[in-house]
């Protein structure tokens, strides 16, 4: 189950709100001296083209993060548009950070992170693209299991699937809450995409009951064409940032004006 590709979705409307949050929280865990891991599941290639044919045929950046740049959803000082920023400067204009570096810009010396990804190409141009990280080739839940908790111990997890496997929406309210148990200081941040069938529903509200102090943050946006079934975007933080809240809040006002 190794189809999606995410080239043809990067910076969509589900982008901009999963990288706001997570920018939003590395800047706030970064404010700290102290040393941080950042862990992901299933990084993809880390940096995308959104002038690319593949960008270009769905429209889906065009929509969103090119949107948001115009319509002022990023403010100046937004850790999201400085990573954006400082990707397109080293990159060109079309350059569009995923999570991995988004996460890079904000790390210092001393911080780890450790990626995973199991797509041959998606993890080919992944290592191209984050020399700097620990990057394995294999199942992310694996390696999270298998290195949680981290060293340093502070830090985030971002559980990232593509939820190619439905059996996924089931499983995984019982693998964050071991991850949870294993890693009780950590910041995990699990992102789910909002279906037409609502099949997430279930899964984030089991996940609210077992953690009733995580933020749940969810906004809705017209699909991307006719028939799409993505109608919104879905992040589940347990442990999060002072001021992450904040954050959703403000982007959930602006969503709902769309």
């Amino acid at each position: 189950m190794l189809s999606y590709q995410h080239a043809f979705h990067a910076g969509n409307l589900a982008d901009v709100h999963k990288h706001a949050l997570l920018a939003t929280a590395l800047a706030r865990l970064t404010d700290k001296p102290k040393p941080l891991s950042y862990l992901e599941t299933h990084a993809g290639r880390g940096l995308y083209d959104i002038a690319s044919a593949e960008a270009r045929r769905t429209g889906e950046a065009q929509a969103g993060i090119a949107r948001a740049l115009a319509e002022g959803w990023l403010p100046a000082a937004h850790p999201l548009r400085a990573a954006l920023q400082a990707m397109r400067d080293r990159h060109g204009p079309g350059a569009y950070p995923g999570s991995p570096l988004i996460a890079g810009h904000f790390l210092r010396p001393g911080d780890a992170a450790r990626l995973a990804e199991l797509h041959p190409a998606e993890y080919a141009a992944l290592a191209a693209n984050a020399p700097w990280a620990d990057l394995r080739h294999e199942d992310g839940f694996a390696m999270a299991n298998a290195l949680l908790p981290p060293t340093p111990r502070r830090g985030l997890l971002l559980i990232d699937p593509s939820y190619e496997v439905k059996a996924d929406y089931d499983r995984l309210p019982g693998w964050v809450d071991r991850m949870a148990r294993k890693w009780n200081v950590g910041v995990i941040a699990l992102w789910y995409p909002i279906l037409t069938d609502a099949r997430h529903a279930a899964m984030a509200d089991a996940l609210a009951a077992a953690h009733p102090e995580a933020l749940r943050s969810e906004v809705g946006f017209p699909p991307a064409r006719t028939g799409h079934g993505m109608v919104g975007s879905g992040i589940f933080v347990i442990n999060p940032p002072y001021g992450l809240a904040d954050e959703a809040a403000r982007l959930a006002a602006i969503y709902s004006g769309l």
